[in-house]
């Protein structure tokens, strides 16, 4: 599943000089926890979250000892703290995705990254953002959407397999395969991109592959020989 399948299409953004008050009230008002910042030509500078107006709750720190000092240097907390716009607050630059990428890098950099939403971005430009809840809810697809995605995106469009030469059983997001492939590397292929598809709770495998069958045959034919001999 792509990120433009999932992705909310209307963005509210800022501007770099809209005051921290503003976009404390804007995200009140919309019950979301940041916003992207933008220039006027829809350029992404950075993200203004909930955590970087916390900073202002802190009070700016006068007569630091030596370790405020450095995490201060590393941080720069003070200089947070101080922020009247979004444009001073913000985190930058912003972690992106691309329409194009898939929901699992998406989560991945979700995760690596400690952030609860993500700019969506083609030629630099923002088209979307995209939200935890978003993958918590492509999460919840049905059997038969999974089913579907898995022979078309996975097995046909990305691996180039005949999804007629597997069987593809899904019950409750538990994924059963079974059918034979090419080779060792292709059924690997196989049940590593189906554990990226949304809504897979499990995957059993029990692919063979050709090269394998014939290895046996070979082996057989071998040993039958062996024992002519």
């Amino acid at each position: 599943m792509r990120i433009e399948q999932i992705m909310t299409r209307q963005v509210v953004t800022v501007a770099p000089d809209t005051t921290l008050k503003q976009v404390a009230s804007l995200l009140v008002e919309r019950r979301i926890s940041g916003v992207p910042v933008c220039d006027a030509t829809g350029k992404v500078l950075g993200v203004v979250t909930e955590a970087d107006i916390l900073w202002k709750e802190l009070g700016v720190k006068t007569g630091a000892g030596l370790l405020d000092r450095i995490l201060d240097s590393a941080y720069g907390s003070n200089a947070r703290i101080m922020a009247t716009t979004a444009g001073e607050a913000m985190t930058a630059p912003a972690v992106t995705v691309s329409p194009d990428d898939q929901v699992a890098e998406a989560a991945q950099l979700m995760i690596d990254n400690g952030v609860n939403r993500l700019p969506v971005v083609r030629d630099g430009r923002l088209v979307g953002i995209v939200a935890r809840a978003d993958l918590v809810r492509a999460f919840r697809r049905t059997d038969d959407e999974i089913a579907a995605e898995i022979a078309d995106d996975v097995l046909l469009r990305s691996l180039w397999v005949d999804p007629e030469s597997l069987e593809v059983d899904v019950v409750q997001g538990h994924v059963t395969i079974r059918g034979v492939v090419e080779n060792r590397t292709t059924a690997g292929l196989v049940e590593q991109f189906v554990r990226r598809v949304p809504g897979v709770a499990s995957l059993r495998s029990e692919l063979t592959w050709r090269l394998d069958d014939r290895n046996r045959r070979i082996s057989r034919s071998a040993a039958r020989l062996t024992r002519r001999v």
